[in-house]
């Protein structure tokens, strides 16, 4: 395999995803006689055969399979040493590819800000979508990096956590279960509980939280985390989600974050990243960035420390308790929690107030469709 060519890898490649000679030939601007050809002559090379064929469909060999994996290694070494080269002659750090889930979009933008401050050399393209759909990206090589909750359970992805991120459950202010307090799980299965998609890191927390042995409540999807929160204020339910993503409406005081046993969900952001591929300069920047700085950066950008829980309700016999807030420690990345009670209608302060805004990112958003629906599966 001495004479093999990079053009016969590419061309090799492009046929292996597509299973197509056709659509390989298209995407590469050759003729499929060409094509064809330099499948022929990587076969020779490699003595086997790479693909079956049938009157009306390929796919790959065993062999076919084994050179689709070195060739892409192969090929994405190419790429970062072409990005290197690029950056070193124009003596900065390049291109930063980041894939973003959507509930990260109400705080990234202010680490992104501070990282970028200054490097006007670096290039941003910055994805927003489902956590799914940025492994996807993050495997095909189309990112360098995907910020996220949930790691992926995968041994070719190193995910690396850098920011506490607590999940707390909420209402309209006019809920019911505002006025109570230590809420027992029972009680919540007796809610409709509006969630996001499939395949999102929120629904994930949410699915490893209520989907269980005990009564599960109803589920209603929604795919937009901003109509989500629309539809909780207008009483439509309950819905589980990051600190991050309402405390803005939780200072505001147009939703209440409900005092639920077991409760804030300890969660953690994540960076992550191909272990099989060497990262740009300014993707290595970057994540170092995140891992040593994130933290009490973003504990600084949100207050998440002083973010208003929710535990606005009186306990019978008392007439004022202490306050529970969410403590983001950058270096242990815990959440501790602290006991107990604010009385009803107390005000969170204006300091640290971040406006909210509609970060619907890579996902549709469509408030006028909301399929109400039980699921139980746990994915």
């Amino acid at each position: 395999m001495k004479n093999i060519t990079l053009r016969q890898l590419r061309t090799f490649e492009r046929v292996a995803r597509n299973l197509s000679f056709s659509r390989a030939a298209e995407e590469l601007h050759l003729t499929q006689p060409a094509v064809s050809m330099q499948i022929k002559q990587l076969e020779e090379q490699a003595g086997i055969s790479l693909f079956n064929q049938t009157s009306k469909r390929i796919s790959l060999t065993q062999a076919g399979e084994l050179m689709l994996r070195h060739s892409l290694l192969i090929l994405d070494d190419l790429k970062a040493a072409e990005q290197s080269f690029v950056s070193l002659k124009a003596g900065g750090t390049g291109r930063l590819r980041v894939g973003l889930i959507t509930s990260g979009s109400y705080f990234f933008p202010h680490l992104i800000s501070a990282f970028m401050h200054g490097k006007t050399e670096i290039d941003l393209d910055l994805t927003v979508r489902s956590r799914d759909h940025l492994i996807t990206l993050l495997r095909s090589d189309r990112i360098d990096l995907a910020v996220m909750i949930h790691a992926p359970d995968d041994p070719a992805i190193l995910a690396e956590t850098f920011a506490p991120n607590p999940f707390v459950l909420v209402s309209a202010p006019t809920h019911p279960l505002t006025q109570e307090y230590d809420i027992p799980y029972s009680r919540i299965a007796r809610e409709c509980l509006i969630v996001r998609e499939s395949g999102t890191d929120t629904r994930s927390a949410t699915n490893d939280t209520f989907c269980t042995d005990q009564s599960t409540p109803r589920f209603m999807e929604i795919g937009c985390a901003e109509a989500i929160k629309h539809a909780v204020m207008a009483g439509m339910g309950i819905s589980f989600l990051s600190a991050h993503a309402v405390q803005s409406e939780v200072r505001s005081g147009m939703l209440k974050v409900l005092d639920v046993q077991g409760l804030p969900l300890k969660r953690h952001w994540c960076v992550a990243h191909r272990v099989d591929r060497h990262l740009p300069p300014a993707a290595l920047d970057f994540r170092q960035f995140l891992l040593t700085e994130g933290g009490a950066r973003l504990e600084h950008f949100t207050g998440i420390d002083r973010v208003h829980t929710g535990i606005e309700v009186q306990s019978p016999g008392h007439v004022a308790g202490k306050t529970r807030t969410i403590v983001a420690s950058s270096a242990s990345h815990e959440v501790a929690l602290r006991t107990r009670a604010l009385l009803r209608d107390e005000r969170l302060p204006d300091e640290h107030h971040i406006q909210g805004e509609d970060h619907a990112g890579g996902d549709d958003c469509r408030p006028d469709q909301l399929p109400a629906r039980r699921e139980l599966t746990h994915h």
